[in-house]
């Protein structure tokens, strides 16, 4: 790409787009980092500069990009039809990964609903829990109010952001928010004296299993999700876990509940649900609940939700080959060595002095930096430091996010963690300069 064209898409995209989760007057201070291709672990930006994607282009990639059995998948699709509704008709794309998913999913979850993103997948499953006790009637018809954890992050829709609980994204909007019982994460009792004291009322719990993500990967104690079926279970509620970001092997298993044996009622799949290709989710539910939806048409008791894309065939047809993916290049049984050594290695990212607190769950990781002001944006300097060195990060506040994709070799795995922890000392030791300075 020319020197010319990366300076008009750079003008261009500060005159038209409008980021996510983004401040614009400073991104509009800043050159973008323009991806024109990727390959393998890689992004390549428009001066052909690669770097290492750290982050699985937040969270979804699962085998690198562009992965042949992946993109011929889809360009076969393609050759067939782009999309179909799935209001009145189906496909076998559609049909295929859905058996794929409840074969794989935690027992009784038995039916599958789709959508296209992880906010829509909640906001189902909040949805589906609702109406399933107003169906039943009767006492049950009480059963209105939600259960969430502090510092919860379930999407950004109106009903995802009521049950989520990270006041920096969500405390603007509250006016328009259903409010929800919080719970503390991690502790059980106080989960059972909020189901106490609202017995009768509540429809479902909310959980991210074992890792609370946007929270900065902020882990649960070993038996907290086992602890959460048995309270919901004794106090009549519904368990929905959101596994948005811990599903399909980020935890080292291809979904987190398996690590304490636990099938929830609901359960929220996205982001890697494609391997990383296309907008994809799924809610899915246990017969349970989908008998309780069942009747004559007159009794409208149908699930009146559904979006133009809804199980899209292109998409569908990414979700299934990388599940092929998964089983012929063993990427589960593959995992645990990496596993084992990325936490070898974040334990001298630890040592360093501008670390407070490394957290890893899988190839889920956290490294929050301490001692710093929110003014001086830390964990942003050592992104920008990152990507000057060829890898690309990105920060929750000053928590660095490391979450790579799960195909990384390890080479790649020590590239990542001596990168990230060279940048953490350049940032931290540039802030010191500048003090040094100003003094």
């Amino acid at each position: 790409m020319t020197v010319e064209l990366v300076s008009s898409l750079a003008a261009e995209d500060h005159a038209v787009l409008w980021h996510p989760f983004t401040q614009q007057q400073g991104w509009e201070e800043e050159e973008p980092l323009v991806i024109e291709r990727a390959e393998g672990r890689r992004l390549v930006d428009d001066r052909g500069h690669a770097y290492l994607d750290g982050v699985s282009s937040l969270w979804c990639n699962v085998h690198g990009h562009r992965h042949p059995t992946i993109d011929r998948a889809v360009r076969e699709q393609l050759d067939r039809v782009a999309h179909s509704t799935m209001l009145g008709l189906t496909h076998e794309p559609g049909v295929r990964l859905a058996r794929r998913l409840v074969e794989l999913a935690p027992p009784g979850l038995s039916r599958v609903f789709y959508s296209d993103s992880g906010s829509t997948a909640t906001e189902i499953a909040i949805k589906m829990a609702f109406q399933h006790f107003q169906q039943r009637g009767g006492e049950d018809a009480r059963r209105t109010r939600f259960v969430t954890l502090r510092d919860a992050y379930h999407g950004d829709t109106i009903g995802s952001v009521s049950v989520g609980g990270i006041d920096l994204f969500h405390s603007m909007y509250r006016p328009l928010l259903f409010d929800a019982l919080v719970a503390e994460p991690g502790d059980a009792a106080d989960l059972d004296r909020v189901l106490a004291t609202h017995a009768g009322e509540v429809a479902a719990v909310i959980v991210e299993p074992l890792v609370q993500g946007a929270a900065g990967i902020r882990l649960q104690p070993d038996g907290y999700l086992r602890a959460v079926r048995e309270l919901c279970d004794r106090h009549g509620a519904l368990l929905i876990c959101d596994e948005v970001a811990t599903g399909f092997g980020r935890t080292g298993r291809m979904f987190a509940c398996e690590h304490e044996d636990v099938a929830p009622d609901l359960m929220c799949l996205a982001k890697g649900i494609s391997g990383g290709y296309l907008p994809l989710a799924a809610t899915l539910a246990t017969e349970h609940v989908y008998e309780s939806f069942l009747g004559r048409f007159e009794d409208f008791r149908t699930f009146f939700h559904g979006h133009t894309y809804t199980g899209n065939p292109l998409a569908c047809a990414a979700g299934l080959a990388s599940l092929d993916v998964f089983e012929e290049e063993r990427t589960l049984e593959r995992l645990g060595p990496k596993i084992d050594l990325l936490q070898e290695l974040l334990a001298g990212v630890a040592a360093m002095p501008a670390v407070a607190e490394v957290r890893q769950r899988g190839v889920m990781c956290g490294i929050e930096l301490g001692g710093f002001d929110p003014a001086e944006r830390m964990g942003h300097r050592v992104t920008l430091e990152a990507r000057r060195r060829g890898v690309i990060v990105r920060p929750l506040g000053d928590v660095v996010i490391l979450m790579p994709p799960l195909a990384i070799t390890e080479e790649e795995l020590r590239e990542l963690v001596a990168t990230v922890g060279a940048s953490i000392e350049a940032a931290a030791g540039a802030a010191t300069e500048v003090e040094r300075s100003a003094a």
